[in-house]
């Protein structure tokens, strides 16, 4: 494939957008292009040392910034967008983590008000090794060090929203956003109703990795070095985030509280299934309950996100979304296969820590 489109997009810090919609596109592509582009981490990269709180080193509301918006041409209200990750790695050696006064599961917020006093601020800085393949928690307070196998994903990623709606990036809903699931890694095609021209893509909030629910509010945030696809299917735009591998089938809901977001995803992934093999919906719905699986996105964020999942295995052979995963999953071996022989540079290499001290008191 060696008339493989490959754009790239490494916007400056006053370019990274706050919000989904309202935004003009920093980037136009035709359906089949591949992007290459970097990504800031949820603090902004200001957060560095032990030492450095977001309370007073960042800036609110202005966290969680992405990149974008990207307008696929052709993209229509009511197709469907389909993003390919081909790859994510962390662009730093370092990487961050906090638990906040007022912000994650175990702690009274906003929503959830208690008598008890908020939890500590307090920063984890990991060593990321891309060699390896690992990053190093180690204890504030004492304890054995852990070295954990990398997982990189991104927490946000989404489209505009319908009817010329603004969602802060922190949201996750029926356009994306910040969904928290770490099934949005590298090897998954992602599926959006488009709402606007273009339906303008923006991701970020990159993860080295992290737990289910995100439960303290933050995983090992990191700056990203991404590579996607994207194409543009007429019609059939689904009315949740949808997600497909190799292997499975997931649907998404992003809303409070968190039983109707489990709800939401069960159900659009039975209705899904229903349409795909040509069962009744209540032989989905059986098939769903004995098979499926409920991996959680976040608990914590505005509105939270739970994914149901199932096998494509007992699915039969199906093609979903037109088999479009396997189309971009064959695009993005043909870049891949460039890039280990030397005719596409490895363009994001991990550079030094400026901290300081790790973890340092």
């Amino acid at each position: 494939m060696s008339d493989l489109e490959v754009v790239s997009l490494e916007p400056t810090p006053g370019q990274l957008r706050y919000t989904f919609g309202g935004g003009e596109p920093l980037l136009r592509v035709q359906p089949g292009t591949v992007v290459e582009l970097t990504t800031e981490d949820c603090f902004g990269g200001r957060v560095r040392s032990a030492s450095d709180l977001p309370s007073r080193v960042c800036e609110f509301p202005y966290l969680n910034p992405v990149t974008g918006p990207i307008h696929v041409e052709g993209a229509e209200p009511g197709d469907t967008l389909a993003v390919h990750l081909v790859d994510i790695a962390p662009t730093r050696d370092w990487a961050i983590s906090a638990t906040f006064p007022h912000f994650g599961a175990l702690t009274a917020t906003h929503n959830t008000a208690m008598l008890h006093d908020p939890l500590e601020e307090v920063v984890w800085v990991y060593e990321v090794d891309r060699e390896k393949g690992t990053c190093l928690f180690r204890p504030r307070r004492g304890g054995p060090e852990v070295e954990l196998p990398l997982d990189p994903m991104h927490g946000t990623i989404g489209v505009a929203p319908a009817a010329n709606e603004v969602f802060a990036s922190i949201t996750p809903g029926a356009h994306g956003g910040n969904m928290d699931t770490p099934e949005m890694r590298a090897g998954t095609t992602v599926y959006f109703g488009v709402n606007v021209p273009g339906a303008q893509l923006a991701l970020g909030d990159g993860h080295c990795r992290q737990g289910e629910g995100e439960v303290c509010g933050t995983a090992v945030e990191a700056a990203m070095g991404t590579v996607v696809v994207v194409d543009v299917i007429k019609g059939g735009a689904p009315a949740w985030p949808r997600l497909e591998t190799d292997e499975f089938l997931m649907s998404t809901g992003s809303t409070r509280p968190l039983e109707d977001a489990y709800r939401v995803s069960q159900h659009d992934l039975v209705t899904w299934a229903a349409e795909l093999t040509g069962w009744d919906t209540l032989d989905a719905y059986q098939l769903v309950s004995q098979a499926g699986l409920a991996p959680a996105g976040n608990v914590v964020d505005t509105n939270y996100t739970m994914v149901a999942k199932l096998a494509k295995r007992f699915l039969g052979n199906i093609q979903a979304a037109d088999g479009v995963h396997g189309r971009l999953r064959e695009t993005a071996a043909a870049y891949l296969s460039q890039r280990w022989a030397g005719r596409r540079p490895a363009r994001f290499v991990a550079a030094p820590t400026p901290a300081p001290s790790l973890n340092a008191p």
